[in-house]
């Protein structure tokens, strides 16, 4: 079925593969345990990078395919995926309008800087639950003045985006054996799904681990068992071969809430900064690393696995 992946149209924003990395220093900063890597989609070299570049690929792909020249999204106001989407839209001669929750910054900096850079439209809502509503109002704005917008969800996380990083184990096995575990940051599902499919689709026995980013486990779990069985119909396949399972959903680092980092995140980022020279983002990655920490020195991974830790990006939030 990796051929019905490779079948969907996809736009070559930056080429394939990203490297994969030993973490030895920080395996050797945590006393040892499991055998450390990073694969390293912050390195993408399309508008700052991360997994938000695989999934845009396809979805700016299927946008194109029907004539559409407006893309709507939504997000935080340090949004990765608003940050791409305009990157993508401004790439391909596509308006772009974004749709951020919160209120306009006094200064521009980080994401939200580069999202008026590539030439987004970027309208403000006071809540999060205003983002879908907002975007609905927007599209249909559009289309009374004879525009065609395509509405992108939170993330691209739906069965076109995951199946992006389906794909993506393909790139990973081409590079590596099988790991026993990956590690990621969780937020809107998509990522995961597409993980959770990949190794499924490969005949893989790897575990992947999201570490939430702001969701309960109960509820991101949900979401991702909802694209997985979209995934499996984009695809032609029983939704079963997905199973639910396999869908492990870590809470405990998400702390107060988005955005906010935690003295785990903090630390996490900086010793991975100063082991590997690595730059990992306070809302995401580094909490999502502060798990994979929390594991090794708990001693849940075993001495003799391979632990693989997807560096979704995210590090240009540092600046904000």
């Amino acid at each position: 079925m990796f051929g019905a992946l490779a079948s969907i149209p996809s736009i070559p924003f930056a080429p394939d593969p990203t490297p994969v990395e030993e973490l030895a220093r920080l395996r050797s900063a945590l006393g040892g345990g499991p055998r450390l890597l990073a694969k390293r989609d912050d390195t993408i070299g399309f508008a700052f990078g991360g997994n938000k570049v695989r999934k845009i690929r396809l979805v700016a792909a299927d946008a194109l395919a029907q004539h559409a020249d407006t893309l709507i999204t939504a997000g935080g106001v340090q949004s990765n995926h608003a940050r791409v989407t305009a990157a993508a839209a401004a790439k391909l001669g596509l308006r772009c309008i974004v749709v951020v929750n919160g209120t306009p910054p006094d200064r521009l900096t980080a994401n939200a800087l580069l999202d008026g850079l590539f030439g987004a439209d970027v309208q403000y809502v006071p809540n999060r639950a205003d983002r879908t509503p907002a975007m609905e109002a927007a599209a249909d704005r559009e289309r009374q003045v004879g525009r065609r917008p395509y509405v992108i969800p939170i993330g691209a996380s739906t069965p076109l985006g995951a199946a992006a990083f389906a794909h993506a184990i393909t790139e990973l096995l081409d590079q590596i054996s099988p790991p026993d575990v990956i590690v990621h940051s969780s937020s809107s599902g998509g990522t995961q799904a597409g993980l959770v499919a990949g190794c499924a689709l490969a005949g893989i026995r790897t575990r992947v681990v999201g570490i939430s980013a702001d969701e309960t486990s109960d509820a991101l779990s949900a979401d991702i068992r909802t694209l997985l069985s979209g995934l499996a119909d984009r695809i032609g396949i029983a939704g079963e071969r997905f199973s639910g399972d396999t869908v492990v959903v870590d809470d405990r680092f998400v702390g107060e809430g988005y955005g906010i980092p935690t003295a785990e995140s903090r630390a996490a980022l900086d010793l991975l900064a100063r082991t590997e020279a690595i730059v990992l983002d306070p809302t995401y990655t580094a909490k999502a690393m502060a798990g994979l920490i929390a594991y090794v020195k708990r001693g849940e991974f075993h001495r003799d696995e391979t632990v693989l830790f997807w560096h979704t990006g995210g590090q240009v939030a540092v600046f904000a």
